[in-house]
């Protein structure tokens, strides 16, 4: 009797851990991206935007040079009323200079995160649709931030990036592989 229940103990304990194994995938979200129409044309816009800043800013350096030479041609026997006023002439186009990179800089964070959180919604409902459809329980992103992998291993076949692109209506294109480098 007392074999028996340790037997059965034993399957209740097996059966539960079969119960909780976990179904783990990645999805690779910089390839996902770049597979997208939509993302094609935010980076378009982006670019324009871009040098559309750029050209401004320019625009101001451009002037502030011009004015720069013209005040450091001016003749030594300028009165210093008339130096001073272009030396803040001079310090307020430096402010302004200043001032419209930091605008700049916040304009196109701006533009970025208005035309990209759509589509990271986007991808983030088809990953949550795939991975519930596929029995998953965890689905990991195996790009960190600064580059480096969150992963040391993972099995190709576990990737569910081309169902993400499938769900959004997207044909993923086959990506070309680099041969690993030797030294």
């Amino acid at each position: 009797m007392r074999t028996l229940l340790v037997a059965l103990f034993c399957g209740l304990i097996f059966t539960a851990n079969a119960q909780t194994t976990q179904k783990i995938g990645y999805a690779e979200s910089d390839y996902i991206l770049s597979q997208l129409p939509e993302f094609k044309k935010i980076e378009s816009e982006l670019k324009t935007h871009g040098a559309q800043l750029e050209n401004q800013m320019k625009a101001k350096y451009d002037d502030y040079q011009a004015k720069l030479k013209a005040y450091q041609g001016m003749p030594a026997t300028t009165p210093d009323a008339i130096k001073a006023d272009k030396e803040r002439e001079l310090a307020a186009l430096q402010e302004n200079m200043q001032k419209f990179q930091q605008d700049a800089n916040s304009s196109f964070q701006k533009k970025q995160a208005d035309l990209m959180d759509p589509i990271y919604k986007k991808i983030g409902k088809a990953i949550e649709e795939v991975a519930k459809e596929n029995g998953f329980s965890f689905i990991i992103n195996p790009q960190v931030a600064n580059g480096g992998d969150i992963l040391l291993y993972s099995d190709d076949k576990f990737n569910i990036s081309d169902l993400v692109l499938k769900k959004l209506g997207v044909t993923p294109v086959a990506q070309t592989t680099t041969p690993p480098k030797s030294n």
